[in-house]
């Protein structure tokens, strides 16, 4: 274990910066400054979501900062996912193309995003830092446990994920995450929505893994050292912040 903690240095030491500026964040708990720092999160996951589709003619920008622009002002952010989908095929109509993946640049990353903004607008602080605690237990436990015990694939689209280790994360962010959550639910309910957010957030990193294979690229980027790109370390959260805000709205 001390051998694995070792060749992970850069990697952890990352998430532990990453982990003091979130922190940061939560200490200033702005709205304004949050839709900000997720704009820009945005702005960067999009860049790199270009990369991963292999789009060379199209501006995504130009629908993106309205989109964003508008998410301020709007009660439920994620509301304008679907005025996304209406822009996504209308495009697609007027252009007569059989392109696509016009979708996929106009739904991922942006329509996350805005469930990540509605989550904080609506159900507060506590809320993301319980989704923050949940993604983490996820990504690190399945990391470890893979590594020290991991023999069976988990699936050929992540050849390196393992089912022991699949298994062992969801166990820990289950139990973690239901001591983490702050909306007063019942043991059930907290169990519940714990797995389900950390379940989603495994496949949300596989999402992720389809798009690398099918680009042949390694990360999505280099802009965080041990990690890759925004999307390589925000991948979880951007799937898990949607099942997230659906099932809190179902017990809350």
């Amino acid at each position: 274990m001390i051998e694995l903690i070792s060749s992970s240095k850069t990697r952890i030491q990352t998430g532990l910066s990453i982990l003091v500026f979130v922190l940061f964040l939560a200490w200033i708990n702005s709205f304004f400054i949050m839709w900000i720092f997720f704009g820009v999160l945005l702005l960067i996951s999009t860049q790199e979501a270009l990369r991963l589709y292999k789009f060379k003619d199209f501006n995504p920008y130009f629908y993106l900062v309205p989109f964003w622009l508008v998410a301020f002002f709007y009660p439920e952010p994620q509301e304008l996912s679907f005025l996304a989908i209406l822009i996504a095929a209308s495009i697609l109509a007027y252009k007569n193309s059989k392109d696509t993946k016009i979708f996929l640049i106009l739904l991922y990353p942006l329509v996350p995003y805005l469930f990540l903004l509605s989550l904080y607008e609506v159900y507060g602080l506590g809320t993301l830092l319980w989704l923050l605690v949940l993604v983490v237990c996820a990504d690190a436990g399945a990391y470890f446990v893979g590594k020290s015990i991991g023999k069976t694939q988990f699936c050929k689209t992540s050849p390196n994920k393992t089912l022991e280790g699949l298994a062992g994360g969801l166990i820990i962010a289950t139990f973690i995450g239901a001591f983490f959550c702050v909306h007063g639910l019942g043991v059930f309910a907290s169990l519940f929505i714990s797995f389900c957010v950390a379940l989603s957030s495994v496949f949300g990193d596989l999402f992720e893994s389809y798009l690398k294979r099918l680009a042949k690229v390694k990360d999505s980027g280099d802009i965080l050292p041990g990690h890759g790109g925004i999307l390589d370390r925000l991948d979880g959260y951007l799937f898990a912040s949607i099942v997230m805000l659906v099932l809190l709205k179902a017990f809350v």
